[in-house]
């Protein structure tokens, strides 16, 4: 096969969703037909990808990513707890790192993204405390345009309650396009909320605001609604995590509901975190940390899922995967296995303020195949053979090859066997 990344005008023989085996040609970076298979023109073969045996589906979108933290527990060798130890392993750790390490890091999170399909991403990257606060900002910056022709990416400034507003600024200023934070850390509350929401609204930007990742205690969700409820199109309002809303009872949580959909707010669940983080002050009966998705999403909310943090002090597992995230959907959230999937890809898409992908004409090739028979077939085993499109070129793809001894009562030879997979 030859370098990545190249440029596909066509693909052959792809199973979509509902069973339908389809040709589907690109021009440049956009789907322009979906034809039965076989039935396609015919294209050279450097820009041609036989899809026979893989399910064709949009590219998942990360909305909620923490580049600048990722892959650092075996770095850091925190303690596992909730939130407040993660904060406090995260907060030393930072002291000793350099623009360079939170690059590499960064680089390598990314990329492991990228092969397993995601070609969007939304990154979370602090404004850290000390005397070069931006250290973070300049090294995703500096990845941002490292990577700029294999995925998209975009930063939101996280701001902790004691990070000055003057330091908010300077990363805005180095190129960060949405203002972030996490009020529910702030002693008052309200008070930070309105803080960012003021810089935004002087910048003229969107935000996206770690939200109520609590399972007790006060809310901010329905003031962000409130507050942001004229805000212009060209500033978009994104509230992650929402934990605290998976608590609340049916009327109170309807209302809140309410004033979400009032203000078109796209709302972020993170399973894999919020499952590990919260919880742990109950050691019977543990409650989920997981927002209402089931309600959310019924109420015609726009819902995104996303991976949050990986292999670092707020979370010791996960995979790179959206395939994870939506599996976790149907475990814990009791989602569809189609609504878990559009979760990371249409729906972090719509968060994300990006245009609509996938296999329809006229949507954006932003594209991923697995091998598998089904969508249930590839989310609940997310087989390694992929082929990752984004803006219509082929920028990664996997191969795996499996050994397995087979019981003697098979006439034919093992190894042929294998090779049928």
């Amino acid at each position: 096969m030859s370098a990545l990344p190249r440029a596909i005008s066509l693909l052959r023989s792809a199973t979509l969703e509902d069973g339908s085996i389809v040709d589907v040609e690109i021009t440049g970076d956009t789907v322009t037909s979906i034809r039965p298979a076989g039935s396609a023109r015919s294209a050279a073969a450097s820009e041609t990808l036989d899809l026979t045996g893989f399910v064709l589906l949009t590219a998942p979108a990360e909305p909620h990513a923490h580049l600048d933290k990722a892959l650092s527990w075996d770095l850091i060798d925190p303690p596992m707890g909730d939130l407040g130890l993660a904060i406090e392993s995260w907060k030393n750790y930072s002291a000793t790192m350099t623009v360079e390490s939170i690059a590499d890091r960064a680089r390598r999170a990314a990329l492991m993204l990228l092969q397993n399909g995601t070609t969007a991403i939304r990154c979370h990257v602090d404004v850290l405390s000390g005397d070069s606060p931006l250290r973070g900002v300049q090294a995703l910056v500096q990845v941002r345009e490292e990577l700029r022709e294999l995925m998209h990416i975009e930063l939101a400034a996280l701001a902790g309650p004691a990070i000055p507003t003057a330091d908010v600024e300077a990363a805005l200023d180095l190129g960060v396009g949405l203002v972030g934070g996490a009020p529910h850390l702030a002693d008052d509350q309200s008070e930070d909320l309105q803080r960012l929401l003021a810089i935004a609204a002087r910048r003229g930007m969107g935000v996206d605001i770690h939200t109520d990742e609590s399972l007790t205690g006060g809310y901010t969700l329905a003031e962000l609604a409130r507050t942001v409820r004229d805000w212009p199109e060209s500033m978009p309002v994104t509230a992650g995590h929402c934990v605290r809303l998976g608590t609340l009872d049916v009327d109170e949580l309807d209302e809140i509901i309410d004033e979400v959909l009032a203000s078109d707010i796209g709302i972020v669940t993170l399973p894999i975190t919020n499952l590990y983080l919260q919880g742990w002050q109950h050691p019977v009966s543990t409650p989920r940390g997981l927002t209402a998705v089931r309600r959310l999403l019924d109420a015609g909310v726009r819902l995104g899922a996303g991976a949050d943090n990986v292999r670092d002090p707020f979370n010791p597992v996960g995979r790179s995967d959206a395939l994870e995230t939506a599996s976790l959907l149907v475990t814990a959230g009791h989602l569809t296995v189609p609504e878990a999937y559009a979760a990371v890809s249409d729906g972090a898409r719509s968060v994300m303020s990006l245009e609509p992908a996938g296999v329809t004409v006229g949507a954006k090739a932003e594209l991923l195949a697995v091998r598998g028979a089904n969508l249930a077939d590839v989310v609940a085993n997310a087989p390694a053979d992929r082929y990752v499109i984004h803006a219509g070129r082929l920028v990664a793809f996997s191969e795996v090859t499996h050994h397995t001894a087979l019981p003697t009562r098979f006439t034919e030879p093992a190894e042929l066997l294998l090779e049928k997979r």
